[in-house]
């Protein structure tokens, strides 16, 4: 059986019961109209894939006029309609009339069921074929203002990032909704993206909205699209991003600023899986897998009564925690080695370098804005070098005021010992095993230092 709405209009009730029989083997929807009076409001109730219209409804009238006129106003108010319309025997004037005016076929009284059957068949993957394109369009158009840049594999050899490529492969596969924690800045949009082109929906769209720059008045329409002559701009009908995602992947990203009557119409749309334009009271079913993220604690808002415990149950069955730089520090030179290698050719300096004693400062700085800040930082300092290696002083936050970084001019055996320890140990994430290696020392000589100058 296929998916689909059938609408039948005819005075006739014998005709309406026997053709209603027969399709609602073949559809779910079959519906019958004897008053053609109330086909607007059957229009603007359900998306209908075939309509079959009778030409004559008033007794003894047999011009077809009537339903010619109907055709023609439905074709007008709806061009995508596909209508089948119904004609006596002989009246082949009139169908001629009818295709003229966009009707895609004809049946003609008395019929073979077979040839009905054919017929509605062949206008419903008609249907189907129209929505594809007109969806793949209006996925086209939004996709284009959303996707400004090429987004990477994710970089690391932390333990932390190990454990979040681990998340992303026993998640990927499934179809289960996934909440992404962390932090401004950490790649959580990376994770989505990750996650989308492992999943059963590669093939598919990726649509991602940024809640937190909606404003309440644009939710809806943005989220759930909106019809023409819905409210004064609304110059033209508008998909919105439940739509535009059906089939794909649906990112919604900093969901914790969504207020309470907001959260309220998300969960609906994500419990009926149904969504409704904006002045429009016809339902479009939607499929969509769902990925958040946030930089809040939403378990932290549920109990401040600020975030809805139904609509964090709906959007968590997995959550995925991706820590801040600072606690992936071993991952600096990869990650930094990487933007050099993208932005040196960007701004064609190929010869540009980046020394070791330089990502190790880089390494003990607490990166605030994670990686973001990482690749802004960079970027800028490829751009303000004038020599063929980037320094420290390329990087203002590393010799700003108050830094706490070592002072070359200190050469205090301690204080630099103290320095190389402390050093190394952040780089391994506080791995003493690989510290100790990297230093030529034995655990029990690092862990003797480490008490020594309180680094425990």
């Amino acid at each position: 059986m296929n998916k689909g709405n059938i609408l039948i209009i005819d005075d006739d009730p014998y005709i309406l019961l026997s053709v209603t029989t027969l399709l609602e083997q073949y559809y779910s929807t079959v519906r019958s109209l004897k008053d053609p009076a109330l086909i607007p409001s059957e229009l603007s109730e359900t998306a209908w894939d075939v309509i079959l219209l009778d030409m004559n409804f008033k007794p003894g009238d047999t011009s077809g006029e009537e339903g010619l006129q109907w055709l023609e106003k439905m074709l007008t108010d709806a061009p995508s309609l596909n209508i089948i319309v119904i004609t006596a025997y002989g009246d082949v004037d009139v169908a001629v009339r009818a295709m003229k005016l966009g009707a895609i076929d004809f049946i003609v009284k008395p019929w073979q069921n077979e040839k009905l059957v054919s017929t509605v068949s062949a206008a419903f993957k008609l249907s189907q074929s129209k929505k594809k394109v007109h969806q793949l369009q209006l996925q086209k158009s939004i996709l284009s203002s959303t996707i400004d840049f090429q987004y990477s594999d994710i970089i690391g050899n932390s333990p932390a990032i190990k454990q979040v490529i681990k998340d992303i492969e026993k998640v990927a596969g499934t179809d289960v909704n996934v909440l992404i924690l962390g932090e401004n800045g950490t790649g959580k949009e990376l994770v989505a993206r990750e996650i989308h082109r492992k999943s059963e929906r590669k093939e598919e769209v990726f649509v991602n909205v940024d809640l937190g720059s909606l404003s309440e008045s644009l939710f809806e329409s943005e989220l759930f699209g909106h019809q023409k002559g819905a409210y004064t701009d609304a110059t033209e009908d508008r998909v919105g991003r439940f739509e535009a995602a059906s089939g794909g992947t649906l990112f919604l990203d900093e969901i914790g600023n969504l207020t309470l009557q907001l959260q309220s119409k998300l969960l609906s749309a994500l419990q009926n899986r149904k969504i409704f334009r904006v002045g429009s009271n016809r339902s479009i079913e939607v499929d969509i897998r769902l990925i958040c993220a946030t930089n809040r604690s939403l378990k932290q808002m549920v109990s401040q009564g600020a975030f809805r415990q139904d609509l964090l149950y709906r959007i968590n069955t997995v959550e995925i925690e991706i820590p801040p730089l600072r606690k992936r520090q071993e991952d600096i030179p990869m990650l930094a080695n990487y933007y050099l290698s993208i932005f040196k050719r960007k701004y064609r300096k190929d010869k540009l370098k980046l020394p070791n004693e330089v990502i190790m400062r880089l390494q003990r700085y607490e990166w605030p804005g994670n990686i973001r800040e990482l690749r802004h930082a960079i970027e800028r300092a490829i751009i303000m070098s004038d020599g063929h290696a980037l320094r420290q002083a390329d990087f203002q936050f590393l010799v700003s005021e108050g830094s706490q970084e070592f002072v070359n001019d200190d050469y205090d055996l301690d204080n630099l010992e103290k320095w190389a320890i402390d050093s190394c140990l952040k780089k391994y994430g506080g791995n003493v095993s690989k510290a100790a290696i990297e230093l030529g020392l034995t655990r029990g000589s690092l862990y003797r230092r480490m008490q020594k100058y309180g680094l425990q």
